[in-house]
């Protein structure tokens, strides 16, 4: 059975730290790595000191938070108003046509979620899907169809300007 006197750290995990500046004898002594003069081989550099630049965390708004200038912000359709659409015959719904029928602004990002239902076998494109809604589409006889986001690289360039987030 094992105790706890019998408990050590595995081979090579505890290594004991390099102690410099203990006289020219050996590595790590008269300098000890920090080179010759300069601010560097003082003390006097504080903890976060940015060579003057204003440090990050002044640049950090306090206790605010900050707005995401790269947030991808869709435009929600719910199942029902697909029902809705469904109902006055339109069978393929993509964001288009979900302009044309005054549900979404044009232009916008599409994202579809679960509430209500759905009955009618529709093909909805959009640019995403909540995991019930696509199971509740695809339940009904329907398919979802993914759309890649208009943004080259994967994401949206940056909302409002350089002081937008200081």
């Amino acid at each position: 059975m094992l105790k706890v006197h019998d408990l050590a750290p595995a081979e090579g995990a505890k290594k004991k730290r390099k102690r410099v500046g203990r006289g020219i004898a050996g590595k790590g002594g008269k300098t000890a790595g920090r080179g010759t003069k300069g601010q560097g081989a003082r003390d006097t550099i504080p903890v976060g000191f940015e060579g003057g630049q204003l440090p990050l965390t002044q640049r950090t708004p306090k206790l605010k938070g900050f707005n995401n200038p790269f947030r991808v912000e869709y435009e929600i359709v719910n199942l029902d108003r697909i029902q809705e659409l469904a109902n006055e015959g339109i069978v393929v719904i993509d964001p288009t046509v979900l302009a044309n029928n005054n549900v979404v602004k044009r232009r916008s990002l599409v994202k579809v979620l679960a509430d209500g239902e759905i009955r009618t076998g529709v093909t909805v494109t959009a640019h995403k899907f909540s995991r019930a809604a696509e199971f509740a589409i695809r339940a009904a006889g329907g398919s979802a169809v993914v759309l890649p986001l208009p943004y080259p690289g994967g994401r949206p360039p940056v909302k409002g300007n350089a002081h937008a987030n200081r």
